[in-house]
């Protein structure tokens, strides 16, 4: 798959006018984001680049701040070398440690995963899924069955099983993810995720313990009647991929017609992520 890159030059008063715009963008197609000193690079799969939607999406901001872009097409063979250019090992506390197959090891952490840095989405470095992990160290996972939406690299499905779930479904809509959740499964010695190619109606007819969905926020509301029909009662699901504000109460509202009760969110840059109970 050939992706697009849109380079973007940002002059902002508020940081969280920068992040207003990468949210805009992560509703219509783009799902991989690189933060720079001057603004921010956004990727979108080819077949899903739109330039008459993205002026129109633009619009509302060019009032707010000023910026410029640019785009590049690369083609699916050049979108390694982009990764591994720009993809740096982190830590997730004390904790965790992620890095790619090509930096060193660091035995000192407690969990160590290894992604194989591709064009997935989810290497841990966009703030959704840095606290997407810090919610899962932060809870139970011992003897759960897991279900992974939107699961782009398969981190946190990986995650899952380190810390003890008995089974993970792992789903994303992406081919490319798909594989990817697979090749990062065996790099970790991880044998119990089960990956799947689709989206909602991917979902298998079973019953789980715990929901990852880390998305964005249309994508969250359009499959909540599933998510509660696929949740055991007292089951736990976290979200992830959206704001504070305005996003947290729509969330929070659309999840309570499915009985799913908020506890607690984190907060990032005005990113989210939340736990709720069913």
């Amino acid at each position: 798959m050939n992706y697009y890159e849109v380079l973007f030059t940002t002059i902002t008063t508020e940081d969280y006018q920068q992040d207003l715009l990468i949210n805009a963008l992560g509703q219509i197609g783009f799902d991989t984001f690189e933060e720079l000193d001057l603004g921010f690079k956004a990727y979108i799969p080819s077949t899903d680049f739109n330039e008459e939607l993205l002026e129109e999406t633009l619009l509302p901001y060019r009032e707010m701040f000023t910026f410029s872009y640019e785009v590049t097409l690369i083609p699916q063979k050049n979108w390694n070398e982009v990764w591994e250019s720009n993809f740096e090992p982190i830590a997730i506390g004390d904790e965790v440690f992620v890095r790619a197959t090509f930096h060193e090891p660091r035995p000192e952490f407690k969990y160590e995963i290894v992604i194989d840095p591709k064009m997935a989405f989810g290497t841990g470095h966009h703030q959704t899924t840095a606290m997407m992990l810090q919610l899962m160290l932060e809870n139970d996972f011992a003897g759960k069955t897991v279900l992974d939406m939107g699961c782009g690299t398969g981190i946190l499905a990986i995650m899952a099983a380190k810390l003890g779930a008995a089974a993970i479904v792992a789903i994303d809509y992406d081919p490319v993810c798909y594989e990817s959740t697979i090749e990062n499964a065996q790099l970790n010695h991880v044998s119990n995720i089960k990956a799947i190619c689709g989206s909602k109606e991917a979902i298998p007819d079973e019953q789980y313990d715990t929901i990852l969905a880390n998305i964005n926020r249309n994508i969250l509301i359009d499959q909540m009647q599933r998510y509660e029909e696929v949740l055991k009662p007292d089951g736990e699901i976290y979200f992830s991929g959206f704001y504070e504000t305005p996003d947290l109460d729509i969330i929070i509202d659309e999840a309570r017609k499915y009985g799913m009760k908020y506890i607690i969110h984190k907060k990032d840059k005005d990113w989210v992520a939340a736990k709720f109970i069913k």
